[in-house]
């Protein structure tokens, strides 16, 4: 063992494969025009690959649309959901006026409890004195 050398490659420096032999996919270059700052941007994909028909723009982050022969391609937004806030579920289960009612009710509630002095921050303020 002594007598062979362990000899090493530098790190990252070269690739042990070669190219010989190997047959690389067609390509196509597809280009994407952006609505907001108007530039184009060319992609390259496999020839056999559908390219979407939506990308984001490199520059300003808004959607850049894939440039066909007949113009630009329709971008198909039906999978998408719109966000729903937390007024719009309570709509779902109670109508304005029931709202309206429950906030009047409530209102009455603590104006009533404030005003014979059931405030419990001043009832254990008043306790701790005593």
């Amino acid at each position: 063992m002594a007598d062979r050398s362990l000899r090493g490659i530098r790190l990252g420096a070269q690739s042990l494969q070669s190219e010989e032999g190997v047959v690389f996919m067609e390509r196509k270059e597809h280009t994407y025009l952006c609505g907001t700052c108007a530039r184009e941007t060319t992609l390259t994909f496999a020839a056999d690959a559908e390219p979407p028909a939506a990308w984001e723009c490199r520059t300003c982050g808004a959607e850049a649309i894939l440039q066909t022969p007949e113009g630009l391609a329709e971008v198909d937004r039906s999978g998408e959901k719109v966000a729903r806030t937390h007024w719009d579920m309570l709509l779902e289960r109670r109508s304005v006026e029931e709202l309206e009612e429950l906030l009047s009710d409530r209102l009455a509630f603590i104006r009533e409890r404030r005003g014979e002095g059931q405030d419990p921050t001043k009832e254990k303020k008043n306790k701790k004195s005593a």
